[in-house]
């Protein structure tokens, strides 16, 4: 019978006990394919997993980037990527880590606009079962949802700061993007409600960041099909069906099914993560390397990342799949998980985060069609909150970056000419964005 990659390393790993690890044990030297000179890496580097469940064998893996120059001034900010079940290194290779990966899926080359530039980055992870992260359980995958992803999040953290306990007084953000419109205000909140138990860790959370968010359902399907009409990607006649025979909050009648359908099919094959991007057009046999452009986003860098976390010395080098097995990384983890619990809104927890008083901005570049700004306002407004600073313009090296609102404890920050993954195609901006984020105060109004 033949065994999977992925069978064999749980198979190993329940017979071999995975090495606790410390700070020193979990630096990085240097990544495989890394940049030399003022390109390289002139901070801290670390990787390594960290147990959430010692008697199931559960434990997250993580990749860490200080701040170059005096990381003890900067804040500590955690990235989620969502999904649900996704890998936290799409954010970290893709988007606003240090370095992104070249066409030949070995090298790499720095991200000049990289978030670790103003604060101390963790991207984790999460849940088990997703990228390096795993349970000697198995059937913790067919458990998986949010309150074990939020609880085991808490865990990891709880955990991490023991490993780097010079964090455990930082300001501390959660960011994140897409489904971790669920993962970030849930985790925000477990951590309020444990920070209430004097026995437990106090993490000094000061805010939270969420970038396209799906956090409402209804909202969300109502703001994509009229972003796609407002986009001129359907028909006034099929936008005027949708609304006329669609009722989100009920069961989907036949009528309501054929519009949606119709409005999908009116779209075409583009990317709906960024409606203007050109699509990937990779070719296996290619012989030529393109050196990254980190002002131009190669849609097919997800690819080259794929390449890149899949090649044994990088797997070595970052201290994950210890066991030296064949481990295949995917960015995703397809069918693997069974989720089980998945609230159809985030109101309540996002209501109660405001009430706390952190900082709670979300924010969303405006090309992407699949969490769009639309949906993003409509939330906004479903949750009855007050504009006490009006909607203008801000900048970024001298350009309007995109739009901002103030509302009573909430932060509306649009990012212009950004898709899903807003620091891949507005890497400067999203760095203006998240440093104004970082700092308490409304992106540049000039």
């Amino acid at each position: 019978m033949k065994i999977a990659p992925f069978t064999w390393l749980l198979l190993f790993s329940c017979f071999f006990a995975w090495p606790t690890s410390n700070q020193e044990e979990d630096k990085i030297e240097a990544l495989p394919g890394q940049p030399n000179g003022k390109n390289g890496a002139n901070f801290n580097q670390y990787a390594g997993y960290v147990t959430v469940d010692p008697k199931n064998g559960r434990a997250l893996f993580y990749y860490f980037t200080e701040s170059p120059g005096d990381p003890s001034t900067k804040p500590l900010v955690l990235w989620l990527n969502g999904g649900p079940g996704c890998s936290s290194l799409i954010g970290a290779m893709m988007e606003q880590g240090p370095f992104r990966v070249n066409s030949d899926g070995k090298t790499l080359f720095k991200n000049d606009y990289a978030w670790n530039n103003v604060a101390n980055v963790i991207f984790l992870e999460s849940p088990a079962g997703v990228g390096f992260s795993y349970s000697n359980t198995t059937s913790d995958y067919d458990v998986s949802g949010d309150k074990r992803t939020a609880d085991d999040a808490y865990t990891f953290l709880v955990n991490w700061l023991e490993r780097f306990p010079q964090y455990k007084t930082r300001d501390f953000f959660i960011t994140g993007e897409s489904y971790a419109g669920h993962y970030v205000p849930q985790l925000a909140y477990t951590i309020l409600v444990n920070n209430k138990n004097t026995n437990q860790t106090i993490i000094n959370l000061k805010g939270i960041a969420v970038g396209n968010g799906w956090v409402d359902y209804i909202t969300n399907e109502i703001g994509t099909y009229d972003y796609i009409w407002t986009h001129a990607m359907n028909s006034d006649e099929t936008n005027a069906q949708i609304h006329a025979t669609c009722d989100f909050s009920a069961n989907f009648t036949k009528e309501c099914l054929n519009a949606l359908n119709d409005a999908d099919d009116q779209i075409g094959n583009i990317d709906t993560y960024n409606i203007y991007a050109p699509l990937c057009n990779y070719n296996n046999n290619q012989t030529t390397v393109s050196t990254g452009s980190i002002t131009n986003f190669d849609p097919c860098s997800g690819i080259y990342v794929n390449s890149y976390m899949n090649v044994a010395e990088v797997q070595k080098a970052i201290h994950a799949n210890v066991t030296g097995l064949a481990y295949k990384w995917s960015s995703c983890s397809g069918g693997l998980l069974v989720w089980n619990d998945s609230p159809l809104t985030i109101l309540p927890t996002m209501q109660q985060l405001i009430a706390s008083g952190i900082s709670v901005w979300m924010y969303s570049g405006d090309m992407d069609a699949v969490c769009p700004v639309t949906a993003t306002r409509y939330f906004i407004n479903k949750l009855g909150v007050n504009v006490d600073t009006p909607w203008r313009p801000w900048y970024s090296n001298n350009e309007v970056g995109g739009y901002v609102e103030g509302y009573e404890g909430l932060t509306l920050v649009t990012v212009r000419g950004a898709g899903h993954l807003v620091p891949s195609y507005q890497p400067q901006r999203s760095l203006t964005m998240i440093s104004s984020f970082l700092q308490g105060v409304l992106p540049p109004s000039a």
